[in-house]
């Protein structure tokens, strides 16, 4: 069952980076964190900070015309993509998303262009509009739970 497990407060774009930095070394081969959230709340540049981080590598481009973007984690891949064009829930198969889910890391922008296709075990990061800036709301299951609580 998914809970709300954290809200994060995101003033500028330097401290959604860091979220992203931060978050990343909490996260293991065959996890799933679903992106919700507007055009241009700040889903993107959260993926850049993880990818940064846990990659050492300075560019990371927006998966919006390509749909996915991979790169390779000390530990695992990191498959980051982005949904918004993704006209049939089938079509994500074609862009190797069974390959990510075995062996790495998925940052899944839009995913409610595959709800049908998630377990209910990602964890959710809904990313809200406000008027100083960004609010996160953190949601996952009890494994998710157990494993941010020393998450700041």
């Amino acid at each position: 069952m998914t809970t709300h497990l954290k809200t994060i407060k995101l003033r500028t774009l330097e401290e959604n980076l860091s979220f992203g930095a931060r978050l990343g070394v909490f996260l293991r081969q065959g996890d799933i964190v679903a992106l919700r959230g507007g055009l241009g709340v700040g889903k993107t540049s959260f993926s850049r900070g993880l990818i940064s981080q846990l990659c050492d590598v300075d560019e990371v481009p927006s998966p919006t015309y390509t749909l996915v973007q991979t790169y390779d984690a000390p530990n695992f891949s990191i498959w980051h993509f982005d949904l918004y064009r993704l006209e049939n829930e089938a079509d994500v198969w074609e862009l190797g998303i069974e390959e990510a889910l075995d062996d790495g890391v998925c940052l899944i922008e839009w995913p409610e262009r595959i709800e049908g296709l998630l377990s209910g075990a990602e964890l959710m990061l809904e990313f809200v509009f406000e008027e100083q800036g960004r609010t996160v709301h953190i949601h996952g299951d009890d494994n998710w739970r157990k494993r941010l609580v020393d998450f700041e």
